[in-house]
C-alpha cells in the first residue's frame, strides 16, 4: 500500500472513531428539584407542559431533563413537609446530575414554617453540598421563588417570600458561588400566569422553561482579571444580591465592579451612572446573563468635562482588562447628563444607552427654569461645573444632551428610555419627549416606555424584561426563540377548542389527518387564522372561514393545519416532529408570524419563517410547492407599531420566494383601502383576525395562486 493511501486510511479511521465517540457520549443530565411548581401541579397536561418537560423539548436529545419536584415540600429540614424526606430527593442524588435547578422556598413562607427561617441558609447550603458530593463538577442554579398573589397571611405569603426568603437565597448563592435566577421579577407583573395566585399555568411554565434554556445555553468567555492594575486599590468585596461586588479606588476615585458567575461571550458590560444599587433589577438580570456591572463615581459633576474625562480613564481600564470595547451606558435621573455627554463624544464605544427618567437639560433640572421646581443648591453646583456666571452664559450654554441631539442620533447606537409620564421633577416634555422627537427626526434609534400616572419615582420597571431584552439585542446576546423548535403550551378553550383539548390534542389531530389523507392538494399551515378554515378538525369549535372554504376549496383535497396561538417555533416543531409529509401535499400555504410580534423583532420573526421554509423543503417531496404569505396583514391603522413591524418582516422575507418552489405574496393591498387602513368588513376589531368576508378574500387569493402554480 502506498504512503498516501495509508495516510488516508489512518485518517479515515480516526474520523470514524471520533464520530462514533460523539454518538456514544451521554447527554448532559439536568435535575429540576422543587415543589409543586416544579412538579407541575395545576398545569394542564403536566407530563407535557410542566416547565421541566418544556425545557426538555427546547434543549433536545443532547440533554436529559428529569423532574424531581414534589408538591408541598419545604427546603427547611424542620418544615412541615421537608423535601429531604422524599424519594425524589434520593433519586435526584442517584441521578448524579451535571446541572441542578433548585426551586424551593414557596412553602417555607407558610406560618408554621416561618419560625425555622433562621435555618434556611444552613439547610440550603447543605442541600447544595449534597449534590456536589455526588458530582464535584455539578452546576448549581438557585431559582428564586415566584411571587404569590394570595391574601391568606397564614399560608403561602408574598411578604415573607420577598423580604425573608429571597434575601436568604441570594446570600446562599453568594456564599456557595452558585448561580441564581430571579423568577420573582419575571412574574411580578403577570398574575394572569398564576391562575390560582401561586402556581403557574402551562403558559407560565413556558416563561420558566425559556429562562432556564437561556441559562443552560449561555455562550461563555473565560473569566478575566480586572483588578491587576497597580493603580487599583481594593477596599472590600461584598454581596450584591448574590454576586461578588468589588469596591476599589482607581486614581483615588471610588469605583465598583460586580462580576457574573459565568462571563458571557464577548464580555459585555454596563457602566452605570449615579444612584448605585437603586432599583437594581435590570442590573441583576444582566448579571444572570453574564454581564459585568461597573460604576465610577462622577457625583456632582453633572456630566461636565471632568466627569467625561473620568469615564474616559475608567473605560480604558476596563477594556484593557478584557471587557468589550462597546459598553452599555445606564443613567438614572441626573445620570442622563454624563451618559449622553460621554456617548456623544465616544459613539463607537457605545453598545446601547438605557436612561431612566433622565435629566437632559440642566435648565429644566436642576435649574427649574421650566415647569419643574428644580434644586437651588444643585443648580449652583451645575453652574460652577460649566462656569456659567451670568444669565447670558446660561442662555448661550449648549452643553446639555438636549443640545446634542443631532450628534447623538448620528452615533447610531440604540436608546431606550423609561419615564413616568407624570414626572414633575424632571418634566418629560422638557426632557425625554423633546429628545425622543429630535432623535427620530434625525434618523436615530430610540424606544420610550412611558409609565402612565407615574412621577419621577419609582424608577425602572418591576419586571425589567423589556429593558433587558433591549440590551441583550443591542449586544447580540438575545436568544431568538422564533427559530428554536418547541411545542406550545396553549390550553385554553378560548383558543377555539373543545374544553380540555390542549395544543397537543390539536397537533395530534392534524398529524392523524395527514397520515390518513393521501395525495393532498392543499395543506394550510399557520395559527388561529388558518385554524379558522375549519375542515375535519374534531376538536375545533370556531371556524369563521368555513363558508369560504366550501366556496373556494370544494374541489380540493385539503387539510387545515393551523393551531391557535402558534408562533414560528411551534410550526417548526410540528414540521420536525410530525408526519405532515405523509399527506404528500401538492401545495403548502404558510401564513405565520403574527403571534411572534409581542416577543420578537421583525428580524427574528423573518429568521423563524426562513427556518420553517428550510424545514419544509427537507420534509416534503421536491415536487411540493410552497405559497409563502408570512404574517397576514395586521394593524387596522397603517401608522400602528404592528403595521410597521408587518411591513418590516415582509421587506425581509420577500427575498425568500424563488417563484419555482416557493412563491411569496404580500396580500396587504387586498385587505386595505388606498390609505392603508384595513377594511372593517374583512377584519375583526383586534386588527388580527379575519371575519367571514375576510376569509372569502383570502380564499380567493389562495385559490388563484394554487391554480396558477399547478397549471
Amino acid at each position: 500500500m502506498g504512503k498516501n493511501k495509508l495516510v488516508i486510511v489512518v485518517l479515515g479511521f480516526f474520523l470514524f472513531v471520533e464520530a462514533s465517540w460523539a454518538m456514544l457520549q451521554e447527554p448532559i443530565k439536568i435535575a429540576t428539584v422543587g415543589n409543586s411548581i416544579t412538579y407541575g401541579s395545576k398545569v394542564a397536561n403536566r407530563e407535557k407542559n410542566s416547565y421541566p418537560a418544556q425545557l426538555q423539548e427546547l434543549l433536545g436529545d443532547s440533554y436529559e431533563v428529569r423532574n424531581f419536584g414534589v408538591s408541598g415540600r419545604t427546603l427547611l429540614k424542620k418544615g412541615d413537609r421537608p423535601y429531604w424526606e422524599t424519594e425524589a430527593y434520593s433519586n435526584a442524588l442517584e441521578f448524579k446530575p451535571d446541572i441542578v435547578f433548585i426551586k424551593l422556598g414557596t412553602n417555607d413562607s407558610k406560618l408554621q414554617n416561618r419560625v425555622c427561617l433562621e435555618e434556611y441558609e444552613s439547610d440550603y447550603t447543605e442541600l447544595i453540598a449534597s449534590f456536589k458530593a455526588v458530582n464535584d463538577k455539578v452546576r448549581i442554579v438557585i431559582l428564586l421563588p415566584l411571587p404569590a398573589f394570595t391574601s391568606d397571611t397564614t399560608n403561602i405569603w408574598n411578604p415573607i417570600i420577598k423580604d425573608k426568603i429571597i434575601p436568604r437565597a441570594r446570600s446562599v448563592a453568594y456564599k456557595t458561588k452558585s448561580e441564581v435566577l430571579d423568577l420573582y421579577q419575571l412574574f411580578i407583573d403577570q398574575p394572569q400566569l398564576l391562575p390560582d395566585r401561586v402556581h403557574p399555568s402551562s403558559l407560565g411554565a413556558t416563561v420558566i422553561a425559556k429562562r432556564l434554556y437561556e441559562t443552560v445555553m449561555l455562550q461563555e468567555s473565560r473569566p478575566i482579571a480586572i483588578f491587576e492594575s497597580d493603580d487599583i486599590k481594593i477596599t472590600e468585596t461584598v454581596n450584591f444580591h448574590g454576586y461578588p461586588q468589588t469596591n476599589f479606588e482607581y486614581n483615588g476615585i471610588p469605583s465598583k465592579v460586580v462580576q457574573p458567575k459565568k462571563v458571557a461571550a464577548g464580555r459585555p458590560w454596563v457602566l452605570r451612572a449615579r444612584f448605585w444599587g437603586h432599583e437594581p433589577q435590570t442590573d441583576i438580570a444582566l448579571l444572570e446573563r453574564g454581564f459585568h456591572i461597573a460604576y465610577y463615581d462622577v457625583a456632582n459633576l453633572f456630566g461636565g468635562p471632568e466627569a467625561v474625562k473620568r469615564w474616559d480613564d475608567f473605560y480604558e481600564l476596563m477594556t484593557q482588562a478584557g471587557l468589550s470595547r462597546k459598553v452599555v451606558l445606564e443613567g438614572m435621573s441626573r445620570g442622563g447628563l454624563i451618559v449622553y455627554n460621554w456617548a456623544e463624544k465616544n459613539p463607537k464605544k457605545v453598545a446601547a444607552v438605557y436612561a431612566d427618567a433622565p435629566v437632559l437639560d440642566g435648565q429644566s433640572w436642576p435649574g427649574g427654569l421650566g415647569k419643574g421646581k428644580g434644586s437651588a443648591s444643585d443648580w449652583e453646583a451645575f453652574k460652577k461645573v460649566y462656569d456659567l456666571k451670568s444669565e447670558k452664559d446660561i442662555s448661550k450654554f449648549k452643553g446639555n444632551p438636549i443640545h446634542k441631539i443631532k450628534s447623538i442620533a448620528k452615533g447610531g447606537y440604540p436608546i431606550i428610555h423609561i419615564c413616568g409620564a407624570a414626572d414633575e421633577v424632571v418634566p418629560v416634555a422638557e426632557n425625554t419627549k423633546l429628545f425622543e422627537e429630535g432623535i427620530k427626526a434625525h434618523g436615530g434609534d430610540i424606544e420610550v416606555i412611558y409609565k402612565e400616572g407615574i412621577g419621577h419615582h419609582p424608577h425602572s420597571l418591576e419586571n425589567p424584561s423589556p429593558i433587558v431584552d433591549f440590551i441583550l439585542k443591542a449586544t447580540n446576546q438575545k436568544v431568538n426563540f422564533a427559530v428554536i423548535p418547541s411545542p406550545s403550551a396553549e390550553y385554553r378553550s378560548a383558543a377555539g377548542w373543545i374544553e380540555g383539548k390542549d395544543w397537543w390534542a390539536q397537533a395530534k389531530d392534524i398529524d392523524s389527518l395527514c397520515q390518513a389523507t393521501k395525495e393532498t392538494d392543499l395543506l394550510l399551515m399557520g395559527n388561529s387564522i388558518t385554524q379558522g378554515w375549519g375542515g375535519n378538525r374534531p376538536n375545533v369549535t370556531y371556524a369563521p372561514g368555513k363558508e369560504a372554504a366550501v366556496l373556494y376549496f370544494k374541489d380540493l383535497n385539503w387539510i387545515g393545519a393551523g393551531i391557535s396561538g402558534d408562533r414560528t417555533q411551534h410550526v417548526l416543531y410540528r414540521i420536525k416532529n410530525g408526519n405532515y409529509e405523509a399527506a404528500n401535499p401538492k401545495v403548502v400555504v404558510l401564513a405565520i408570524g403574527v403571534n411572534n410580534f409581542g416577543e420578537n423583532s421583525a428580524e427574528e420573526i423573518a429568521k423563524g419563517i426562513q427556518k420553517i421554509l428550510m424545514f419544509a423543503k427537507e420534509k416534503f417531496a421536491p415536487s411540493t410547492k410552497i405559497i409563502l404569505l408570512g404574517p397576514l396583514p395586521t394593524g387596522l391603522d397603517p401608522t400602528t407599531d404592528r403595521r410597521e413591524k408587518y411591513n418590516k418582516i415582509h421587506s425581509l422575507i420577500n427575498k425568500l420566494g424563488d417563484q419555482k418552489t416557493t412563491f411569496y405574496y404580500n396580500v396587504i393591498n387586498e385587505f386595505s383601502d388606498n390609505n392603508g387602513f384595513l377594511s372593517a368588513d374583512l377584519y375583526a376589531q383586534d386588527g388580527i383576525h379575519l371575519l367571514p368576508e375576510g376569509y372569502k378574500v383570502l380564499g380567493r387569493i389562495i385559490s388563484e395562486r394554487f391554480n396558477s402554480i399547478i397549471d
